[in-house]
């Protein structure tokens, strides 16, 4: 696989990942100030949208083996828990108000993982 795929799919993910926690932690301020816009951005299709957009690129990106053929196994399994996490605030489980705290700890965790895959590779220059 070309190294600069790969950083292109982890540098895409985390990219992604910071949006949607903007769009998390930003979704109080904008529903205040522009009552339309709330509505939109409060809409469930936006939360399954950023999940299941963030679930194939995390898929992709952190299961491509590394130059020796390795795997990472534990960023798969915390790529993979904050993708499941983002489909449980998504789903609004265990409740509405958990919704934004779960969102943001997947996310977080769905970032780390994408960082740290970026980190264990080799970098075109």
């Amino acid at each position: 696989m070309n190294a600069r795929v790969q950083t292109w799919g982890d540098a895409a993910a985390v990219g992604l990942s910071c949006l949607c926690m903007i769009h998390c932690l930003a979704l109080p301020l904008a529903a205040g100030m522009l009552p339309m816009l709330g509505l939109f951005v409060e809409a469930p299709w936006v939360h399954w949208a950023f999940a299941a957009t963030a679930a194939p690129i995390a898929a992709w990106s952190l299961t491509r083996p590394d130059a020796s053929g390795r795997r990472a196994w534990p960023l798969i399994s915390l790529g993979a828990l904050g993708v499941a996490m983002l489909f449980l605030a998504a789903a609004e489980w265990p409740s509405h108000e958990m919704e934004t705290p779960i969102t943001v700890i997947g996310g977080l965790m769905l970032s780390a993982a994408h960082v740290m895959n970026w980190r264990r590779r080799p970098h075109v220059r």
